[in-house]
């Protein structure tokens, strides 16, 4: 079995709605401009999950059968499913043992971090030939990827997620596990207006659209 056919990257994503879509940045961006990066952050998150050349599913709120969906013109290679109710650990934990009944591995990603490219989404899938599982942690102390071969409800349990603890609670529940763990470079997530300093040039002027 090839790498492709083995791994299963799973994006989970909200549609970038005007007014609901990074709200912590509105006070630096506007509430139109908030959206925009929203839209921006999860096209290129996706671009850069396609290009790996591996499967992608985009995990979504709301359902992948809303209209809103058809407004983003995504490829045709993706794999959908709607989000289930419950905190993100729920959805996270669910997700993760469906596509594992399909798939030899996992990479759990989000939409959030410009500076998580395709390459270092297959490094990360590399890792996972002799590791239990490899996290890329994020600057704030969460992460902004999180693979694995299995999955244990207990990496997902009774976590405050976004807070800084995130990471090192997860790293702690491994251990317990007695899982291997790669653990790669740390990267920026763009939550709050501080952040905007890691965008790739030219984000803030619109010019880095991600086209398919």
């Amino acid at each position: 079995m090839t790498q492709k056919s083995q791994t299963c990257i799973i994006l989970f994503a909200k549609f970038p709605a005007q007014g609901m879509a990074k709200t912590r940045l509105q006070p630096a961006l506007g509430i139109d401009g908030a959206a925009k990066m929203a839209r921006q952050l999860l096209l290129h998150s996706i671009e850069q999950a396609v290009a790996t050349g591996l499967n992608v599913e985009l995990c979504v709120s709301p359902a992948p059968s809303d209209p809103c969906w058809q407004t983003l013109n995504l490829p045709n290679s993706l794999t959908w499913s709607k989000q289930i109710d419950g905190d993100l650990g729920t959805r996270m934990f669910k997700a993760s043992q469906q596509a594992l009944a399909r798939f030899k591995q996992v990479i759990l990603i989000g939409t959030d971090c410009p500076s998580l490219i395709s390459i270092k989404i297959q490094q990360a899938a590399q890792q996972l030939i002799t590791k239990d599982s490899v996290m890329i942690p994020a600057f704030d102390g969460g992460y902004v990827l999180f693979g694995f071969k299995q999955v244990a409800a207990r990496l997902f349990n009774d976590i405050q997620w976004s807070t800084p603890s995130v990471a090192k609670i997860t790293q702690q529940r491994l251990a317990e596990l007695n899982w291997s763990l790669a653990f790669l470079d740390s990267l920026p997530d763009i939550d709050e207006p501080e952040d905007l300093q890691y965008l790739p040039k030219g984000w803030l002027d619109g010019d880095e659209i991600a086209n398919f």
